[in-house]
This record gives C-alpha cells, structure tokens and sequence, in this order.
C-alpha cells in the first residue's frame, strides 16, 4: 500500500535561494512596497498634522452654527442615497437573476449604464427640466392656468431630497453590480431545497438568496455611502450642507485651511465609522458554497402581471438614470455644440484624456507591483502594508486634495529654500498647482482599483506556475513578465478602464489641484451648470458619460461570465437535469 505523505505548500521564494536573489525580493519588493504605501498615506497624516495647529475663533464658530447641521445633513444623505441604492440595487439585481421577463437579456447589462453619468451632471439634467422655469412646470401652468408657483405645490429639486434622488439614481449599480455576482455564484442546491420545502419565490429571496448575498451588498452599499460622501458637485449645486461643501467653504471663503483640515478630519471619522459598522456586521459570518452542483439557474417565470412589473422596475432606472439625461443632454449638444467647441472644448477634452491616462498608467504598474509583492512576500507585515496603501478609495477627495496641496506646497517650499540657499536660484512650484499634483492625487485616490483588480486575477493563477518557473531558474521579475502579465492581461484592462473612467469623472480633487487656467471637461461642465449654462455644457458632459460606456458594458460581461455553467442558456437547462419552471403568479 502506497502512502502520500503531505506536505505544506513551500513559499514562492524562500531563504534557501541564492543570495543575491534573496536580496533582490527584500530590497526591490518589500521595500518598495513601504515607500509606496508612505507616499499614499503622506496626505492623510499632513491633514491629521494640519487639523492640530490651532484655526483660531473659525473651530468654535464652526461648532457654535453649523458643525451640528453639516454632520445632520451628511448623515441623512448617505442614510438616504445606501437605503435607495440598496432597495433598487438587491431588487433588480435578484429580478435579472432569478426571474423570466421580457427584456431581462437586456436589462442585465442596461442596468450598468447610468454608472457612467456622474451625479453632478445628471443634478444638473433634472434642474434644467424640473426647476420653476424649466419646461415640466411650464407645461403645468400652461396646462392648468396657473399664473404662478403658489398656486400649486411641486417636488423641489434643489434639496436634501433631491440630492438623494440624484445619487441614488446613479449609485445604485454599484449594489446592483455585486448584488448581481453573488446571486450567481449562489448554489442551486440551496434554492431547490427553499423551494421543496414550500417556500414561494418571494420567501426563498428573503430567507435564503439575500442573507447568503449579504457580504457583497454590504460592501456595495459602503462603497455607495463613500462615494456620497466624496461627492461635491452635487450637494454644491443643491446647496446641501455637508462635510464636502463645508471643507471648501472654509478653506476658500473663511480662508482657514486649519479649519477645513479639521472638518476633514470629521469626515475621516465617518469613514472609519463606516468600515468599522460594515466589518462589524460581518463578524463570524462566513458563506460558502459548498458544491460544485453549477448550472444555468433555471429562473422563475413570471405571469404577464408580475412580468409587466418586472420591466417597470428595472426600465425605468435605466430611463431616468441614463435614457433623460442622454436624450436632454443630446438636444443641447445639437443644438449649441458651435459654442462648447468655441470654448476651447478640444483642449478641455485633451486635458482630462492626459490626466486620466497619465493616472491609470501609473496606478496599474504600482498596483501590480503590490500585488505581486504580495503574493511573493513571505513576512506578515508585507500584507498589513499592502493593504494600508490601497485606502485611498475610502478617503473622500476633497480630504485627499488638501493633504495633498499642503504636502506639496511644503516641499515645494523647502526645495526652493534649498535652491536660493545654495545655488542661488527659485525653483518656484514644482510639484503643487500643476499637472503632476492631480496626477498624484487620483493616483493615491484610485489606486485601489487597480490593485484590487491585479490581486483578484493573481489569485486565479495557481502557485505551481510561480514553482515551475523557480525550477527552470526563472526570478521574480521573469516570472511576472513572461507568465504573469499575458495572463493578466484581463485584469489590467479591466483595473485601467476603472481607473480612467473614475479620473474623466472626479470633480473635488480637480477642482482643488488643477493648475491656474487649466480645465477638464468636469470642471468645464460644473463651472458653467452652476452659472445656469448647462446647453453650452452638453457636448463635454456627453463626452464623460461616453467615456464610461465601454467598462460598463466589459463589467457587464464580466459577471455574467462569474458562475460556472453560465454558456447554458436560462431558459433551456440540459436536458439530462430536469429543471422545472414554475409560473409566478400574482
């Protein structure tokens, strides 16, 4: 009788290799690894050091009129953007899942699209159309001859309300996005086991699919009340009070950078708040499939009823996230393209496709730096590293950007010191007030991404290819050029796609960072929403919402290919695995 003997697997490269190849993991992986992450977490402790120098009477002003209602208001809008995005993300998420209706091919990736509109550009959409002189009130008073706004009562768009809806309306394929993933990864076994146990479709959702999907719809809503909080074109435009409106108006018109530092410092608390409720409620919950029964889910085929409802719920996030904003924003385009184009529109354009690309070119390398750094690191600490260098995602750009601009300003300062002092010369501004600043900070901002998405398809790639190529005398570096990155390249598009999208998008940081005189279409398109110009704006705020497009449609794609035996077609299982069909009825 034969005996295996088990062994644990060996780490990728260990003590027993030659010396010089020892030094070069330590010094260029694990030591770059370190100098990264202190450059990432750099802005962060510059704002913690600024909120502790004194801001004299603006603190106590601060607390005695509006901390209470900026803290107030913050809360109520990510309390109300995470409860919608998680009611219309999990609904419609499970609808295209497990449900046969109508439309539902097409709904699986349309439910993508208003991803890509910012919510500062379709705020400025629906002001355009519901505001008093708009053309929806209009048509009202023309209707019912109304002479004037008291004679009748109308949603009022810029408010705490309207804010939420706003976001909401482009926030929630987040939830949708994850909600959707986890629905199919989910094992059938369990459904059919609710479903011979006499639980309805509506039980099985309740009681089995969403508390086993709870993990990612966590993680999805936390990322949706984070990008609330980061938001600043939005709740400026509202004239909402929150944290992000609050820091600027401190710095920009109470001229106290101390005091903003502080406020930031408060919105940094409501995200480790945030991180620590969402772990919180995850503590000792673990989730597993634990089978390998993976077949096209069968799906639940609704009655014309419950069908109807079906495409009502999912058509019309589509319609007024992505369809009223396209179609408004496309007549403008039209019909006053001649002045955005006069408004230098092409160097706008160029301008932010030089940022975005310049910022995912820098964050893919460094993110697969992290990743293969730590996947080859053998010391504990590597993992804690790697991991603080990529939450830059949770920390709001308006906080990144003052970190950031104080940073830079003080070694901008001490180089030019320098530079007098000994040579005789002013260097001026090398780093703040230009394009390397912005740069810099949607890459500590978005590196995340990157990062996230290298690790995920790293840890695709079994161990043994690594342990191969050690026993043909292949290195580290080798190894990642010649067998890690062709099978990554996935991954990569994907983590570059993410991260150009997100900069093309990304209003606070710009506005803080960019050089004199210098716009992107962002800041070009809020600059004239706010002076009532949104026509003359159309065409740029078209361009950032094509620009999100393509990753939209590739991340739908790519979840739809997440679960095992999803090339079988919903509607027809094998034939050799009898998969009834129950008709829902209302």
């Amino acid at each position: 009788m034969t005996r295996t003997l088990q062994h644990p697997e060996p780490p990728l490269y260990t003590a027993n290799e030659p010396k010089g190849f020892k030094t070069l993991k330590f010094d260029v992986w694990a030591f770059g690894t370190v100098v990264i992450a202190a450059l990432i977490a750099m802005p962060i402790f510059w704002v913690v050091g600024l909120a502790l120098n004194s801001s004299g009477d603006i603190w106590a002003h601060l607390v005695d009129t509006v901390l209470a209602r900026l803290a107030l208001t913050t809360v109520l809008l990510m309390a109300g953007v995470g409860f919608g995005t998680f009611v219309l993300g999990t609904g419609t998420a499970w609808l295209v899942t497990m449900c046969r209706f109508p439309g539902k091919r097409i709904f699986e990736w349309a439910m993508l699209i208003p991803m890509a509109v910012p919510a500062y550009v379709i705020a400025y959409v629906y002001t355009d159309l519901l505001e008093y002189s708009g053309p929806v009130q209009g048509l009202i008073r023309e209707t019912f001859g109304f002479t004037n706004g008291s004679q009748y009562w109308f949603f009022e768009i810029r408010s705490l309300g309207g804010a939420i809806t706003m976001m909401t309306l482009v926030l929630y394929p987040y939830v949708y996005l994850l909600a959707r993933a986890a629905f199919l990864e989910q094992s059938i076994c369990v459904l059919e086991a609710s479903r011979t146990l006499g639980k309805g479709p509506w039980e099985s959702f309740f009681k089995v699919a969403l508390p086993l999907a709870r993990p990612s719809i966590a993680v999805g809503v936390s990322l949706v009340m984070m990008e609330t909080l980061n938001d600043f074109g939005t709740v400026d435009f509202f004239a909402v009070a929150t944290f992000t409106a609050g820091i600027f108006d401190v710095w920009l018109n109470m001229n106290s950078p101390s005091g903003a530092a502080q406020l930031a410092c408060m919105m940094l608390l409501f995200v480790i708040v945030l991180i620590a409720l969402e772990r919180y409620g995850r503590r000792k919950q673990k989730f597993h499939n634990t089978t390998t029964h993976n077949r096209a889910l069968p799906g639940f085929k609704l009655s014309a009823p419950w069908a109807a409802l079906a495409f009502l719920a999912c058509a019309v996030p589509v319609a007024l996230g992505f369809g009223v904003p396209a179609w408004v924003l496309g007549s403008y385009a039209l019909n006053f393209y001649e002045e955005t184009l006069a408004a230098d529109f092409w160097t706008f354009t160029f301008n932010s496709l030089l940022l975005a690309g310049l910022a995912a070119a820098i964050t893919i390398v460094l993110g697969v730096f992290l990743a293969y750094s730590l996947r080859l690191g053998q010391v504990r600490w590597i993992n804690g590293v790697t991991r603080f260098a990529a939450l830059g995602y949770a920390v709001p750009g308006a906080v990144l950007a003052i970190g950031i601009l104080m940073y830079l300003g003080w070694l901008d300062n001490t180089i030019d010191g320098w530079a007098r002092g000994h040579i005789g010369i002013s260097t001026g501004l090398i780093f703040s007030g230009t394009v390397i600043a912005v740069t810099f900070g949607y890459v500590v901002r978005f590196l995340s991404l990157s990062f996230g998405s290298v690790e995920s398809g790293l840890a695709k790639i079994t161990a043994n290819m690594d342990g191969a190529a050690r026993t043909l005398g292949a290195g580290p570096m080798s190894t990642l050029k010649r067998i890690h990155l062709p099978m990554l390249k996935g991954s990569i598009m994907t983590a570059a796609l993410l991260v150009f999208v997100d900069c093309m998008k990304e209003l606070p940081m710009t506005v803080v960072l960019r050089p004199f005189n210098f716009e992107t279409l962002a800041t070009f398109v809020h600059q004239y929403a706010s002076d009532e110009l949104l026509p003359e704006a159309a065409l740029a705020a078209l361009a950032i919402v094509a620009a999100g497009i393509i990753p939209v449609v590739l991340l739908s794609i790519t979840i739809a290919h997440a679960r095992a035996g999803h090339t079988q077609h919903v509607d027809a299982a094998p034939q050799h695995i009898p998969t009834p069909v129950q008709e829902v009825s209302p």
